[in-house]
């Protein structure tokens, strides 16, 4: 077992102070309900889990300022992706003071569900995530596959910002048709300001039925076009427990790196999070 692995992709809500109207409770009963920092531990610590990466899940400032609270109070979170309105006219500008002596890494907004296949080359959105740049944070990428080529136009755009395409930019397991998906994953992986997560993957399969089979083309492209050194591991709890639970989604993994090097299996379990991210140190090893 791994014993030291960043999850750079995780998520936590108290529907009570943030409801979570994404959630369908008959088709996603199993994270129809809350999960703390509590959670979080008790699911990863046994995992080899060390350090984590905690993601927005809706477009909510309180949100992210309670994410914030809840890594600065946190041995094992020491990151937070967090949300902020990047298509407001002051948007740099409280980029720079959502960073200022905080936890956060990075900044994201779900453009997986907006409809205007325009919506990233708006100025005034690439404006707010170039300063993400000035700020010395990062931008999560969260797409589905049919806007892959509007998100690599952007990175070419704007070289100076550092990107992370989540969940590999959800390539349609579930028809396993990924002609499309991975043409346009190699032209971005050709970006060198963009890296990727192993995170995601198992929820874009069939929930009840995948296998191996259904994820492992899908991890090898990634490993091809980006290169372990590139590529992260995300564990997309609790989300996941759609389809899997946290130690098998690791599990999968382990066994889908099976044939990289020591150094390499390390790129992807935390160093490229560490240094992209720009984490603190592991902790001590006991």
């Amino acid at each position: 077992m791994e014993t030291d692995i960043v999850d750079a992709h995780h998520h936590l809500w108290d529907r009570s102070r943030h409801p979570q109207p994404w959630i369908d409770p008959h088709s996603m009963s199993a994270i129809d309900a809350d999960f703390g920092p509590a959670d979080l531990a008790a699911a990863a610590r046994a995992t080899g889990v060390t350090q984590t990466v905690v993601v927005q899940a809706i477009h909510s400032a309180a949100e992210t300022a309670d994410l914030l609270d809840t890594a600065a109070a946190s041995d094992l979170i020491v990151g937070v992706v967090g949300w902020l309105d990047i298509t407001a006219d002051d948007a740099p500008q409280a980029i720079q003071k959502m960073t200022a002596g905080g936890s956060l890494v990075g900044v994201r907004h779900l453009v997986q569900g907006e409809s205007d296949p325009a919506f990233l080359d708006r100025t005034a959105i690439r404006r707010a995530i170039a300063a993400t740049a000035d700020a010395g944070i990062v931008f999560d990428l969260v797409i589905r596959h049919h806007q892959l080529p509007a998100a690599t136009r952007l990175a070419a755009d704007l070289p100076q910002v550092s990107f992370v395409l989540d969940h590999l930019g959800k390539p349609p397991l579930a028809d396993g048709d990924l002609h499309d998906w991975a043409r346009d994953l190699r032209t971005m992986a050709g970006l060198p300001n963009v890296t990727a997560k192993l995170s995601g993957l198992v929820t874009e399969a069939d929930w009840r039925t995948w296998t191996r089979r259904d994820v492992e083309p899908a991890v090898a492209h990634a490993l091809e076009v980006f290169g372990p050194d590139r590529l992260m591991f995300g564990s997309d709890w609790p989300v996941c427990l759609l389809a899997t639970t946290y130690q098998r989604w690791i599990d999968l993994v382990a066994e889908l790196l099976t044939g990289c090097s020591e150094s390499e299996r390390r790129a992807i379990w935390h160093q490229t999070a560490r240094r992209i991210y720009r984490l603190p140190p592991p902790p001590p090893q006991s």
